[in-house]
């Protein structure tokens, strides 16, 4: 940008940049374009009005993610959520294993990481209804739960 003669900032021309200038600009422009190419059509209107690719990846991050204030109180209520994870009536092993494997995932983009070993100990030993509990008993004898890993579990 370049201050024209009543002192509003205007766009240089391209006579008025340099090699590196010129060099910036193309590297924008190709970011832009791969992010443009990338983003539905939701996305595409949030960004439309951005003129550098910083901005369009700040307003989709933001979109995304949220604020840092709303990914801590996201991230309470996912951890919330997987404090009280229980089984559902009529619910099959691969359906708690689905839902328990996205809600950890989650927490983890939202920087909150479960140990494995804690994951396991969670299905085992709180997820499982009452009537299974023959079940939890005779894997815990039977096997390392330290070592043992979540889809060996299922």
């Amino acid at each position: 940008m370049k201050k024209n003669v009543e002192g509003v900032d205007v766009p240089n021309t391209r006579a008025d940049c340099t090699d590196k200038d010129l060099k910036k600009w193309e590297k924008n422009a190709k970011a832009k374009k791969w992010l443009v190419c990338g983003v539905g059509p939701d996305e595409h209107s949030r960004i439309q009005s951005c003129t550098a690719a910083k901005e369009f990846r700040d307003t989709l991050k933001v979109a995304h993610e949220g604020t840092p204030q709303v990914k801590r109180s996201r991230g309470t209520l996912l951890y919330s959520q997987y404090e009280n994870f229980t089984m559902k009536e009529g619910e099959t092993i691969q359906e708690i294993y689905t839902r328990f494997i996205r809600l950890t995932n989650e927490l983890k983009s939202l920087g909150r990481i479960i140990l494995k070993e804690d994951k396991v100990e969670k299905i085992l030993t709180r997820v499982l209804p009452v009537t299974w509990e023959s079940k939890p008993i005779a894997i815990q004898e039977s096997m390392n739960i330290v070592t043992l890993k979540l889809d060996e579990l299922i």
